[in-house]
C-alpha cells in the first residue's frame, strides 16, 4: 500500500467559512497578526489574544468539513494516508481522516502559559483571564505562535520521507518551517500542489500544479487516485 502525505493550509478550510489572515490583509479587527499571535502579544495584552482565539473557536464550532476534507479521508480506502496540517482547526479530523498531525496546535486545546506539555482539551469553550490550568497557571491557547518552536516539525519531516505521493492543499508555502516539508519528500515522490495562487510559487519539474479551489480540485484528484490506485 502506497503512502500518501497531505499537507493542508488555511485554503482547505476557507470554503467552510473560516477566513485566513491573508484573506483579510493580515488584520483582525484592525489588529496585526503580531498583536494577537506572538508570545510578545500575549505578554502585552492577554485579553486581546484571548478574545481573538475565543472568536475563532466560536467560528469553528459552527463550521463543517467541506468536500475537500471529506475527499482526503476517502483516500484511506486504498492508501496509507497521513495528514499534516498547518492550521489549528479540527476539520480534517472531523472530515474523517484518522492520522492527522497538527503542526501549530489546536483551537480546541489549551495549556498552562508556562508549561508546553500541560495540554488539555477544552472543546469550544472560551478562555477567560483567571481561568487556571490544574497546575495553577493561567490557561492560554494551545497554539504555536509566530516566534515559537514547532515541536512536531521533525515528526512531520520523518513522515514526508516515506511519501510516495505528496499533496499540498490550500497553502502558499510561505510559512516556515512547514513550507520546507516539500523538500523532505523523496525524489521519486509524485507531488500535487492545489491552490488558486499556486502560480506565485516556484516549483520543480515533478510538481503538478492545480490552480483551483480545494473544494473542486481535491475531490477530482482523489477520484483519479482511487480509480488508478497509483
Amino acid at each position: 500500500m502506497k503512502n500518501i502525505v497531505v499537507l493542508t493550509g488555511a485554503g482547505i478550510s476557507a470554503e467552510s467559512g473560516l477566513k485566513t489572515f491573508r484573506d483579510s490583509d493580515g488584520l483582525w479587527n484592525n489588529h496585526s497578526i503580531y498583536e494577537v499571535a506572538t508570545p510578545e502579544a500575549w505578554l502585552a495584552n492577554k485579553q486581546l489574544v484571548l478574545d481573538f482565539y475565543n472568536f475563532r473557536r466560536t467560528e469553528l464550532e459552527h463550521a463543517e468539513p467541506n468536500n475537500a476534507h471529506k475527499a482526503v479521508a476517502e483516500l484511506e480506502e486504498n492508501f496509507n494516508v497521513h495528514v499534516i496540517t498547518q492550521i489549528v482547526d479540527n476539520l480534517n479530523d472531523r472530515g474523517g481522516s484518522n492520522q492527522v498531525l497538527h503542526l501549530h496546535g489546536q483551537l480546541t486545546q489549551a495549556r498552562g502559559e508556562f508549561s508546553e506539555d500541560s495540554i488539555i482539551d477544552i472543546g469550544y469553550q472560551t478562555i477567560l483571564q483567571g481561568d487556571l490550568h490544574p497546575n495553577g497557571e493561567q490557561l492560554r491557547p494551545h497554539i504555536v505562535w509566530f516566534g515559537e518552536d514547532v515541536p512536531n516539525i521533525l515528526i512531520a519531516a520523518d513522515i514526508c520521507y516515506q511519501a510516495d505521493i505528496f499533496i499540498v492543499i490550500g497553502t502558499s508555502l510561505n510559512v516556515y518551517p512547514a513550507a520546507g516539508l516539500i523538500h523532505s519528500v523523496p525524489a521519486h515522490c509524485e507531488v500535487f500542489l492545489i491552490d488558486p495562487k499556486a502560480n506565485e510559487i516556484s516549483t520543480t519539474e515533478n510538481v503538478i500544479v492545480v490552480k483551483e479551489k480545494a473544494g473542486t480540485a481535491v475531490p477530482a484528484l482523489v477520484k483519479i487516485l482511487l480509480e488508478n490506485k497509483v
